[in-house]
């Protein structure tokens, strides 16, 4: 079998690595995706609205994990494989952001829609499961899931850039 590189893929998966990686070693800082978690986030609350206050508040993060794994899921059913890389990136990066969000539910100063009178997810959450206590090892376990997910994605990515190539052309 002869290998072939298809160098947009390569760096496309080079790009798509270098940006959530720093995303996630700078995860307490506000990055241009976050813009978009924002909004799927919020829209995950409005989507749980009929399962009660619990799954209504968890339904934000959740949504905010899932849509791209989603994504991948479809992508991979299609077989597209490098595609699907570039959403587990993604996919690990929100999972890294909600972990920002989950260590944040005692001291509660991440801003807020809506500002000092909603609700904290993640306090909610927590103080709800009596797992408040649990904070710091939850979010580092978080921040830890997603970083190897990203990595995960970006090991397959470069993977998937070189691809076996079945027939050779000799004319």
């Amino acid at each position: 079998m002869i290998k072939k590189i298809s160098y947009a893929k390569l760096v496309t998966a080079i790009l798509f690595g270098w940006y959530f990686l720093g995303c996630a070693m700078d995860a307490q800082g506000w990055h241009f995706i976050d813009n978009f978690d924002l909004i799927i986030h919020e829209a995950g609350h409005f989507i749980f609205i009929f399962f009660g206050q619990f799954i209504q508040i968890l339904g934000g993060s959740l949504t905010q994990i899932l849509v791209p794994f989603i994504f991948a899921g479809y992508f991979f059913l299609r077989r597209d494989y490098f595609s699907t890389s570039l959403l587990l990136m993604f996919v690990g990066y929100n999972i890294v952001n909600v972990s920002v969000y989950v260590g944040d539910s005692i001291l509660m100063q991440l801003p807020l829609l809506g500002g000092d009178y909603v609700i904290h997810d993640w306090n909610y959450l927590l103080t709800n499961t009596h797992l408040l206590k649990y904070t710091q090892l939850l979010s580092s376990t978080a921040w830890g899931l997603g970083v190897f997910i990203i990595i995960t994605g970006i090991v397959l990515g470069l993977r998937f850039a070189v691809r076996e190539k079945k027939e050779v052309d000799f004319i």
